[in-house]
């Protein structure tokens, strides 16, 4: 059995906290793992190999280091250039799995949900493999804890254990919720997976061959390196974008389900956040400095800054370094037209947090103005910036802890703390961090123009252009 591990979504019902280049599944919501590393470790113990990660391209470098940290093995990362949806994400992992003349079991997991019980899950897998081996496709729906209008729902025959899917049903209102919740034939579509390699490929062959064949296509032009397997971008952008859902499931006739009650949930919502979250005796969930005062049924989270609430009731509070949200929990879900709001506007926080994370390290942009701008910069040890220049602006560095060495234009120079140097507009530079302890410095940015595109690389051991 290999995990798959599908880590494509941008995550943007829970802005701010979760933005593109740093969306969702990267965040510890819930303890201390992330909800990537969390979902692997759920698996672990069932796979007969690392798993196969499906990930956006520009989150490669967080991939490859959360999983690491989490002790996960030699994955392997499958790099979309172009976004495409469930079914074709989960073809390219598929045909990897293959790829070596074996068949496995694919275990196909979102990166981005929670479940309470994780020995609960890993014995429903374990109970739906026989049927999968035996050419099943099946998923594992959710026993539903009330009438949810947020999810689609899957009609199964009655039984017990795995048995055969009668219909997948669009997310209902919530009158109808309340007759499938009450009839007790439906399930809650959790998107999560088992089935044989070969017979999900047959039945993608089947039922969208187009779609098949662009992904053999992207996989076998893909470029290999050391770390990640890069899809060809012409053929897998002329797949047709589809979920596994609409592309296979409701049109096969080997769906099978397997209903579960293990604590699952989505985390598609700052509610759905509150619901999984620790409370106290009013309900309140709070993360992070807060302070709450007749306050019932109210999440909070703070980012750093002491955050404060009088007399609410039914509020979501999330404070960031950049942004603040207010909102009434029945009203999250419309936390993606902000979003759209301000993509409109050409605003960056859709996007970016004020802290941006680097294969390197991260840096804070902690202040800006007119020709200035602030950045700390974090430099993990043994790691290095590119050889770079800029036309617009020049730099101030100034060492806070560790050590720092710099190439300027043919100088080398090692900084240590306390120390500084200047880095002169147009002049070739690079910053590199030789030490066994995280290198910290000050950057002060000025000029005429300080936006990240004013970045001509020459060299760059992490392979960007």
């Amino acid at each position: 059995m290999i995990p798959v591990i599908l880590s494509g979504g941008s995550g943007t019902r829970l802005w701010p906290l979760s933005r593109e280049a740093f969306p969702k599944q990267f965040l510890s919501l819930v303890g201390e793992d992330s909800m990537l590393q969390a979902t692997w470790q759920r698996v672990a113990p069932l796979a007969s190999a690392a798993p196969i990660v499906v990930a956006n391209e520009d989150h490669r470098f967080m991939v490859a280091e959360q999983l690491r940290e989490s002790g996960c093995g030699k994955a392997t990362i499958l790099l979309e250039p172009v976004a495409r949806n469930t079914a074709p994400a989960i073809a390219v992992a598929a045909l990897e799995a293959m790829a070596g003349g074996n068949d496995p079991l694919l275990l196909v997991l979102p990166s981005d949900h929670v479940i309470v019980n994780a020995e609960g899950f890993r014995q429903a897998a374990q109970a739906a493999a026989g049927a999968a081996e035996d050419g099943a496709l099946i998923t594992f729906g959710i026993v539903p804890t009330g009438p949810e209008t947020g999810y689609g729902y899957i009609l199964a025959e009655m039984g017990e254990g795995v048995r055969r899917v009668i219909e997948f049903v669009e997310k209902p209102d919530a009158e109808t919720a309340k007759t499938y919740v009450a009839s007790g034939d439906y399930f809650w579509n959790s998107g999560m997976f088992m089935f044989r390699a070969s017979v999900f490929l047959g039945e993608l062959a089947a039922h969208q061959p187009a779609m098949l064949t662009s992904c053999r296509e992207a996989l076998a032009k893909a470029r290999r390196d050391e770390d990640f397997v890069r899809l060809d971008k012409a053929a897998f952008a002329a797949s047709p974008s589809d979920s596994i859902d609409y592309a296979v499931m409701e049109k096969t006739q080997a769906a099978a389900i397997l209903p579960i009650n293990v604590g699952w949930n989505d985390v598609g919502s700052w509610s759905a956040l509150w619901e999984v979250a620790e409370q106290d005796g009013d309900g309140n969930a709070h993360h992070g400095d807060v302070l709450a005062q007749d306050c019932r049924n109210t999440l909070a989270w703070g980012d750093g800054r002491l955050v404060a609430l009088l007399g609410l009731e039914d509020v979501v509070v999330v404070d960031t370094a950049d942004a603040v949200l207010v909102a009434h929990k029945d009203k999250v879900q419309e936390v993606k037209g902000i979003v759209s709001s301000l993509k409109k506007r050409g605003r960056s926080e859709p996007t970016w947090h004020r802290k941006v994370y680097r294969p390197w390290g991260s840096y804070d942009s902690i202040d800006m103005g007119e020709r200035f701008q602030v950045k700390r910069i974090t430099v993990k040890p043994g790691a290095s910036l590119s050889l770079q220049m800029h036309h617009h602006r020049a730099e101030h560095w100034i060492v806070v802890s560790g050590t720092g060495r710099i190439t300027r234009g043919d100088e080398a120079i090692l900084l240590a703390e306390n120390q500084s140097t200047y880095i002169p507009l147009g002049v070739k530079h690079r910053l590199e961090n030789p030490g066994v302890v995280p290198l910290e410095l000050i950057e002060v940015q000025s000029g005429s123009y300080l936006g990240e595109d004013d970045i001509v690389r020459f060299e760059d051991v992490y392979g960007r252009g």
